[in-house]
């Protein structure tokens, strides 16, 4: 058992980390305040051909693989949790076509994203169907003048990068609407410049300002048999169950960034004769946070390679949803600490921690919430997918 990452991953990590020290940590406060999608890091990132990572090679990327992708996500979001969802992007409305996708969809969609040319999302959630996947309403009805062909209507909501995505990979229901059959949901692959496609609004949000959440609308939209996506809930589950690491790294990176911008603070910082981080208090605080961020790495740096190796079907999800459900509270855990080892300091605009505190909370609810995840691993321990003799 090997707990140290090979050569090839140490220096996508170390790469990718001055990249983070020298492009992203300078702008992650102008990101924030503006709220204006960061081109320029898009574009470092396509030059470091950090935008294939999970992709493989056989469609234009690296073939790096999800934990390629979780080492570079962490490092970015030691200073930006924005940067670190637009690599995200680069995998979640892919995942289903890598699983599930023919030849012919691989080939047509996955290049252009790892090569940087085109952006995508990912259309599951709706007004009135968050976590409870099943009671979608957004439907896709036989398209009477293609055989094969869909017609889709309906509203997908919180779609994050729903303004930039050139394409969506979108979630719909095939019978009626009311019935809750797994097998009553397709999904399918839909260009963002097809007829009847809008993006009319725009989320305000708390935090992970600078890549839009949007409303994607679809008011009688074409799709043909060539962008009919097989699997249905099935592929919803997959799908969603490979992206935890991927999402747990954002946690990982966050509270890295967040524990050690206030460690720094309060070794610096005078109090009462000494400084603050003389106090054994404060070092106990300290610790336990820097012990919570190394067991969240272990778990999911375990989760990825199961996830790399086609190991994302029921029996492997406690283990999957372990990483997502720690490593997200422990960035809230530790972003809170930062604002309060930083006292009234951290609280303000002028340090990072009242960032990193805002937009560690989006964590917990992304791509599965906590109380979400917990229900999964405690139905795995019940049926013995998760036992220990």
């Amino acid at each position: 058992m090997d707990f140290e990452l090979s050569e090839e991953l140490r220096g996508l990590r170390d790469t990718v980390r001055r990249l983070a020290q020298d492009k992203i940590k300078p702008r992650a406060r102008e990101i924030d305040t503006s709220g204006l999608y960061p081109q320029d890091i898009f574009d470092e990132f396509k030059k470091a051909d950090l935008l294939g990572l999970c992709i493989p090679e056989a469609y234009g990327g690296s073939g790096a693989g999800i934990l390629g992708l979780t080492v570079a996500i962490e490092e970015v979001t030691k200073y930006s949790n924005v940067l670190g969802l637009m690599l995200l992007l680069t995998r979640l409305p892919t995942g289903p076509v890598m699983i599930a996708g023919t030849e012919e969809q691989k080939q047509r969609y996955l290049p252009g994203i790892a090569s940087g040319a085109t952006r995508a999302a990912f259309c599951l959630s709706e007004p009135g169907a968050g976590s409870d996947v099943a009671g979608m309403q957004t439907r896709a009805t036989p398209d009477p003048e293609v055989a094969g062909g869909f017609i889709l209507n309906g509203t997908k909501c919180w779609i994050s990068g729903g303004m930039q995505a050139d394409w969506f990979t979108v979630f719909a229901k095939t019978g009626d609407p009311s019935s809750r059959k797994h097998t009553d949901i397709g999904a399918f692959i839909v260009d963002a410049d097809s007829p009847g496609l809008t993006r009319p609004r725009v989320d305000k949000k708390m935090g992970v300002k600078g890549i839009d959440t949007a409303e994607i609308v679809f008011d009688n939209v074409a799709v043909g048999p060539e962008q009919v996506l097989g699997g249905g809930f099935l592929l919803v589950m997959q799908s969603l169950n490979a992206m935890r690491p991927i999402v747990a790294a954002r946690g990982i990176g966050l509270a890295e960034g967040a524990l050690m911008y206030a460690t720094e603070y309060v070794k610096n910082r005078p109090a009462f004769g000494k400084t603050i981080a003389d106090f054994q208090g404060i070092q106990w605080e300290i610790a336990k946070c820097a012990t919570e961020i190394e067991a969240a790495r272990l778990l999911t740096y375990r989760a990825a390679c199961l996830a790399d190796d086609g190991k994302f079907t029921k029996e492997y999800v406690p283990m999957l949803s372990m990483c997502k459900y720690y490593a997200s509270e422990v960035a809230v855990k530790t972003s809170g600490l930062a604002v309060q080892l930083l006292g009234a300091a951290g609280y303000m605009e002028e340090h990072p921690t009242e960032q990193y505190y805002r937009d560690a909370r989006q964590l917990t609810i992304v791509e599965g919430t906590s109380q979400v995840q917990l229900g999964l691993i405690g139905r795995g321990v019940l049926g013995h997918d998760m036992w220990w003799d």
